[in-house]
């Protein structure tokens, strides 16, 4: 057996690992970096040391997993491409919507080899993905079968982390390898927690996202809820308006059933709700596999309990913000030129307006920065607009869609695995995992795997 980290750093990026068993080769996601641009933004796809892929296996629709998926797909055009139904629903319309964004790049930032792909290259990618359910006994070459015979085969199983995600279960030469993708062993507010196999794994391949931070022994998601809603009913009683910084996919859907559940219960007064075009795209497809899901509220329709007003690039910067109004907008991380930066930079220095971050933001992107500021600093949003003094109102929520370290340890510990590989997470995250692992599982093998370097084991 052969793994390879494709992902270009130890970090959480383009993630995209290479895996061969019983002369089988697949490649388990195909990312696209976030913060990096045209080559630099792709996973080391020059490292798979063949010509020809049989597998490629997506584990979310989140673009640092599928971002870079057509350009994988134009290398290794034979391999066949599997998923869950609602992860091939949600990629489309990501894929689709990260053409116009590096349409946009190379138009305003001069970059030439942008798109990486079109708009065509991703329709024609779509029809050749393969559905398969949570699960289901699927073979390499996908047949779908009755039992996990003939190997190698592989199983999904719900990964609690957003609509569709799946963990992975690779069986070959007798053994059982386990990807986790992106998981959350705690309830959202929308999503049921992971569904994952229990069983003893020979290989564990594990994200560590949350490995810096230490999960507040007195954390619930109930009491951050509430703390979540008396914020916005303090915000909305001075007059001001509220920011919140959110992912298109996934936190905008579990901001959105938030907000519906307070109202309905009567404890958030009625104000006009904003959300952008791609989370309008996105929240209907949710509604539409609402009964496909492993969903709490398995009946609500997000968009006609909520009824949001959508905003576009134009209304941005002409949008009316003095009167009481929530605006739940991407990107999550602030991105520059992305509608949640543009509304900050107008709300920055108004003591009435406040900004609630509701997930991860990189401690260098425009969001990270904010996060880090005091009141009273200067910051700046965007290397094109001017540095602002901070008055409004900043605050943060822990409704990560991560598991936290001690949920992901208490996992290991559950599957006992023998080798280790510890991925999708900064390089603290992934120190904490090992000397802590190495601690606790002292017959485990425990590996940060380097970039591009093949590893071999029995």
């Amino acid at each position: 057996m052969l793994f390879i980290n494709l992902t270009r750093q130890n970090e959480i990026g383009a993630n995209s690992y290479y895996l061969e068993i019983e002369n089988k080769r697949m490649v388990l996601d195909a990312g696209l970096h976030p913060k990096n641009e045209g080559e630099a933004a792709l996973p080391l796809y020059k490292a798979i040391p063949v010509e020809s892929l049989d597998a490629i296996l997506v584990s979310h629709a989140h673009q640092d997993h599928i971002g870079s998926l057509p350009v994988l797909m134009r290398r290794f055009p034979d391999a066949r491409v599997f998923m869950t139904y609602p992860t091939a629903r949600l990629s489309d319309v990501m894929l689709h919507n990260s053409v116009n964004v590096m349409s946009r790049q190379r138009d305003e930032l001069g970059l030439h080899a942008y798109p990486l792909f079109t708009h065509r290259e991703a329709d024609r990618a779509v029809q050749l993905w393969q559905s398969v359910a949570f699960q289901q006994y699927w073979t390499i070459d996908g047949e779908r079968v009755s039992e996990p015979n003939p190997e190698p085969s592989f199983e999904m199983f719900s990964s609690g982390h957003i609509l569709g995600s799946a963990g992975i279960l690779i069986r070959g030469e007798g053994k059982r390898i386990f990807y986790t993708g992106d998981v959350n062993f705690l309830e959202q507010t929308l999503l049921r927690k992971a569904n994952f196999p229990c069983e003893p794994v020979d290989v564990l391949i594990i994200e560590t996202t949350r490995g810096d931070r230490q999960l507040d022994p007195n954390y619930s998601r109930r009491n951050e809820e509430q703390r979540f809603l008396q914020a916005l009913e303090e915000a909305l009683c001075r007059g001001g308006s509220v920011l919140i910084p959110v992912f298109a996919l996934g936190k905008t859907q579990e901001v959105l059933t938030m907000l519906h559940l307070f109202r309905e219960r009567g404890e958030l007064q009625e104000v006009p709700i904003y959300i952008g075009g791609l989370s309008t795209k996105i929240t209907i497809v949710h509604d539409q596999l609402a009964h496909l899901a492993p969903r709490q509220h398995e009946n609500l329709q997000i968009l006609d309990s909520i009824s949001p007003y959508v905003l576009n690039r134009s209304d941005i910067q002409t949008t009316q913000i003095n009167r009481k109004r929530i605006y739940a907008l991407s990107s999550g991380m602030m991105t520059e030129k992305t509608l949640s930066n543009r509304l900050a930079d107008r709300l920055l220095s108004d003591p009435k307006k406040s900004i609630f971050f509701v997930g991860y933001a990189d401690p260098d992107s425009p969001g990270g920065r904010l996060k880090s500021a005091r009141p009273g600093d200067l910051v700046q949003l965007d290397e094109n607009l001017p540095s602002r003094e901070m008055k409004c109102d900043v605050q943060e929520f822990d409704f990560s869609a991560h598991a936290p370290r001690e949920l992901l340890i208490d996992y290991v510990r559950k599957v006992v695995p023998r080798l280790i590989f510890l991925v999708h997470g900064d390089l603290p995250a992934l120190s904490w995992f090992k000397e802590r692992l190495v601690q606790e599982l002292p017959s485990a093998t425990v590996i940060i795997p380097e970039p591009g370097r093949h590893y071999k084991f029995n």
